[in-house]
């Protein structure tokens, strides 16, 4: 079993910064690709960015230039580092492995972009 602890949300202005980390735990080592997902009020979950084990991310074009994901040495934290934050960019944000496995669903972290 794998376990994801989110951190690091808040409430930020628009244009400011925020950096999430997700804590992982449990029979993680077989994954090889990991990812950050957000969930706004009322819609889907979808995809921000991976990283694989070796160091390759991508992210979706709405992030593109603004957010960045990283992974500690060790490989059991997986961080977000998101500048230039916008008002859409509020949602509650959870990590996973990619593809998400729904048993690995952390409780997340609410991230709020307002002025």
């Amino acid at each position: 079993q794998v376990q994801f602890v989110e951190s690091g949300g808040g409430l930020v202005q628009p244009g400011g910064s925020l950096r999430l980390s997700c804590a992982a735990s449990g029979r993680i080592f077989g994954y090889y690709t990991w990812g950050w997902y957000r969930q706004a009020p009322g819609k889907q979950r979808n995809l921000v960015a991976t990283i694989a084990s070796g160091g390759t991310t991508t992210s979706v074009d709405s992030v593109k230039g603004r957010f960045t994901v990283s992974r500690d040495n060790d490989k059991t934290t997986l961080y977000l580092q998101m500048n230039s934050l916008k008002p859409e960019d509020t949602a509650a944000y959870y990590c996973n492995t990619f593809p998400p496995n729904n048993d690995y669903w952390g409780p997340g972290t609410q991230v709020t972009v307002s002025s």
